[in-house]
């Protein structure tokens, strides 16, 4: 996450959907009074234990809120990432799974061990977008949402709302794989429409 009073932003890191390229992109134009949280690349922690101490830079809207200002919070543009939760789902399992290489060898089966027999819920990675994005009643917070399907032009929109100049996006810890929809049987399908229903009608995704 980001909290930057210079620019009045707040950038929520949903896992998996390209922010280590957002934050590098953004960083160079934070202030002095500026606050990051962020665990891969960088260290860096907000000046607010609770926060702190939280030990990952996912934070959602739902969880800073308490922490700002409430006339901040309304009126600083509030923006994140999306992705496809059926292509999110296939690098959340690489990655779960990359120091054994039980992907690459069988990747449906990892994906059902995930899916119908001990589906990590309580795993940062796993949880579902929405949650980072919506209030307790559901409602979303986020005033723009940007996609992973069209990154750089999401972030040239961004950018232009924030009034800084954009730059071409790095692409950091990106991942060599074939195209999610290789990875599928109907079982499958139906087990992450699921688990991520909300997301994909919230962000008007599918299959």
């Amino acid at each position: 996450m980001i909290v930057s009073h210079q620019h009045r932003f707040i950038f929520v890191a949903i896992p998996k959907t390209g922010t280590h390229s957002v934050r590098q992109a953004l960083r160079v134009h934070m202030g002095d009074g500026d606050m990051e949280q962020a665990r891969l690349f960088v260290e860096k922690s907000f000046p607010i234990p609770e926060i702190a101490r939280m030990g990952h830079g996912h934070i959602s809207f739902a969880e800073i809120r308490p922490f700002l200002a409430e006339d901040k919070f309304a009126n600083y543009f509030k923006f994140a990432f999306v992705r496809n939760p059926f292509d999110r789902f296939i690098s959340y399992c690489a990655f779960a799974t990359s120091r054994e290489g039980s992907f690459e060898r069988d990747p449906q089966r990892v994906m059902r061990h995930f899916l119908f027999i001990a589906p990590p819920h309580q795993h940062i990675i796993f949880r579902p977008q929405h949650l980072f994005l919506t209030d307790r009643d559901g409602r979303l917070l986020a005033d723009m949402l940007g996609k992973v399907e069209e990154m750089q032009p999401s972030y040239d929109a961004i950018c232009a709302r924030i009034g800084i100049p954009s730059t071409p996006l790095d692409h950091a810890n990106r991942s060599r794989r074939s195209n999610y929809r290789d990875y599928y049987d109907q079982e499958l399908i139906d087990g992450v429409a699921k688990i991520y229903a909300r997301d994909l009608e919230l962000f008007g995704y599918d299959y």
